[in-house]
């Protein structure tokens, strides 16, 4: 996995801006440790920064095509079907100097224009510099798994895997518009798709294109889900939902350095660790190794919660020892997690879940010690429909994004004058009503099934890229490459398409996933419900984040007071309760985690609100 970024201007020569190319270049280097490059024309530049994962000495960037009229790529990502395009281009003439998949992915385009898109499978974000059009192209994958931001501006156009690229760039400055306050206080985690929170910054969508030339920039769709009426039996789709995850683990496996596996012990991460020890073993290539996280005296802190059923470490051990596998915890002290919050924050660029960001940085680095890709149990809940929301009738028949039901968010803190100006309740309301009026629907559909595509789409579309950003953003901190094989299109487009009655088979959540691996795993596995990422429940460092926010609130010149009202944050602490939280599955240190996240922002990267 890799950073990218780059600038092209068809009105100056960035001949004459290396040291501003070199500092862009730089900002990517925790996504890419191994190697960096980059190239540069009159109208363009492009930055990479490496880390090598498949073929590690042939595959440097930004790699050229070998033609007069230059065609030049900075891409991240895996393109998992790669082996099959290379034989395909082959076949067409197409003379290979690498094994990378990166420059299958340059010969694709050579030879199938920007169409070439439609034929990936992975997980990928890339640049295409035409010189003969004098254009450039920005891709994303389906489900937007590795980031891609960008900034137009008259005459051109900066981007970057990460903010900090463009930031690096002197045309661009740090602002916060309303908009921006909003996607922070409103929307944290329903996110709109392409909004960048930084004034005038925007994302490529997932599935899309962006195409930028002297006439302007134009953003097209190249994948988006299809409603079809599913004909499969049970026993049939169980049999299709396994067969695809099978071929999925076996593809996402392919790597020339170390690889593991994240397991929390819940059915998700167990099921993909199975099939990957199985795959191992089928080539007789030793054990797969498997990584948790856990904090100090969990056991005697814990407390069970509509999203935290039970702790994670007894069912990794089973997991582990079914499997065969050579496991590792990972113990989070509170200390560290203090420690490590300003790295947090500059691997973000924005605010984020406070410790929950940390303790997942804090997996990955040590991960890292060991290996340099894992897979991982991401996203099957939002296409099995494992949330407690798919199932809530209270959060069914919310008029807003179900997650949200019954919740208060941090816009509740907002000063009156920010409130007038950002309308939390409309903002929401309307990002809502977009996002219904985008979901395919099947005239076939029950009343039931119809709802609960909706909640799927919004699923997939507005709460699974806020996960997705946050694994991608401590991974790569990290230089860790993590593979998601629940995302893989085909199986979400297979399933976006069976009907409740068979995803919820045995009366139990995801019950066709525990269908699909009950010959993979112990029966406690399968049939555990699902608990999510744990949070720190150490009481030292809740005492420890009152006290900075009791700090914090005497702080004169805190720029977060700027935004949120410090009578009623003072109000709420003096009465004993807890500040409203950016996430639904909420905890005592999330909304103080916020606050003081925010406050850290805007001071660091000298925020300017608009």
């Amino acid at each position: 996995m890799c950073g990218i970024t780059g600038w092209v201007d068809w009105e100056r020569d960035l001949r004459a801006e290396r040291p501003t190319l070199e500092a862009m270049t730089r900002t990517m280097s925790l996504r890419g440790p191994d190697t960096g490059g980059l190239w540069v024309s009159q109208r363009a530049f492009l930055g990479h920064r490496r880390l090598a994962v498949i073929d590690l000495v042939g595959g440097q960037q930004p790699m050229e095509s070998d033609d007069a009229a230059a065609t030049v790529i900075s891409y991240s990502g895996e393109v998992y079907n790669f082996s099959e395009l290379r034989t395909e281009l082959a076949a067409h003439g197409h003379r290979f100097r690498s094994r990378s998949d990166t420059e299958v992915v340059l010969r694709a385009y050579l030879q199938w224009g920007v169409d070439c898109v439609a034929r990936f499978n992975g997980m990928c974000a890339f640049a295409i510099w035409d010189e003969p059009r004098s254009e450039l192209l920005l891709v994303r994958d389906r489900l937007g798994i590795k980031p891609l931001y960008y900034y137009p501006y008259g005459g051109g156009m900066l981007f970057g895997s990460e903010p900090k690229a463009v930031l690096a760039n002197p045309l661009f400055s740090p602002e916060l518009d309303d908009e921006g306050i909003a996607e922070l206080f409103v929307l944290p985690n329903a996110p709109t798709p392409g909004h960048g929170v930084y004034r005038g910054l925007r994302q490529v969508r997932p599935g899309h294109v962006v195409r930028a030339n002297r006439r302007g920039v134009e953003e097209m769709a190249y994948w988006k889900l299809r409603p079809n009426l599913h004909t499969d039996d049970l026993e049939t789709t169980t049999q299709r939902v396994r067969a695809l995850l099978s071929d999925t683990v076996s593809r996402q496996m392919v790597a020339d350095v170390p690889l593991g596996s994240l397991l929390s012990g819940g059915v998700d991460s167990s099921a993909i660790t199975a099939l990957a020890a199985e795959k191992l073993a089928a080539h007789g290539a030793g054990k797969i190794s498997t990584y948790s996280v856990d904090f100090p005296n969990s056991e005697s802190s814990f407390r069970r919660t509509e999203w935290h059923d039970s702790l994670d470490e007894p069912y990794v051990a089973q997991v582990a020892a079914h499997v065969g596998s050579q496991h590792t915890t990972i113990v989070v002290q509170p200390e560290d997690v203090l420690a490590f919050e300003n790295r947090v924050l500059m691997a973000r660029d924005l605010p984020g879940w406070g410790e929950m960001d940390v303790s997942l940085y804090l997996l990955f680095a040590k991960v890292r010690e060991h290996a340099t890709v894992a897979l991982s149990g991401e996203s099957a809940d939002e296409v099995f429909g494992g949330y407690p929301f798919f199932r809530d009738p209270a959060a069914l028949s919310h008029d807003g994004f179900p997650w949200m039901a019954g919740k208060q968010g941090p816009s509740a803190l907002l000063t009156e004058d920010v409130r007038r100006r950002v309308r939390p309740l409309e903002y929401a309301h309307d990002s809502y009503r977009r996002s219904l009026g985008e979901v395919p629907k099947l005239g076939q559909d029950t009343r039931e099934d119809a709802r609960i595509r909706e909640v799927a789409y919004l699923a997939l579309t507005r709460w699974l890229p806020a996960l997705l950003d946050r694994k991608d953003r401590m991974s790569m901190a990290s230089g860790l490459e993590v593979r998601v094989p629940f995302c893989d299109h085909r199986l979400v487009e297979y399933l976006w398409n069976v009907p409740w009655s068979m995803k919820t088979a045995g009366d139990m959540e995801k019950g066709l996933l525990r269908r699909a691996v009950r010959d993979l795993l112990p029966a406690q596995i399968v049939h555990r419900r699902k608990s999510a990422f744990p949070a720190n429940p150490h009481p030292g460092y809740v005492r420890s984040l009152r006290e900075r926010v009791d700090e914090l609130l005497l702080d004169v010149n805190a720029p977060v007071f700027d935004l949120v009202d410090r009578v009623e944050v003072r109000r709420r602490l003096n009465a004993g309760e807890p500040l409203p939280s950016p996430r639904a599955s909420s905890s005592q240190t999330a909304g103080l985690n916020f606050l003081l996240n925010v406050n850290s922002w805007l001071r660091t990267y000298r925020v300017r609100i608009h």
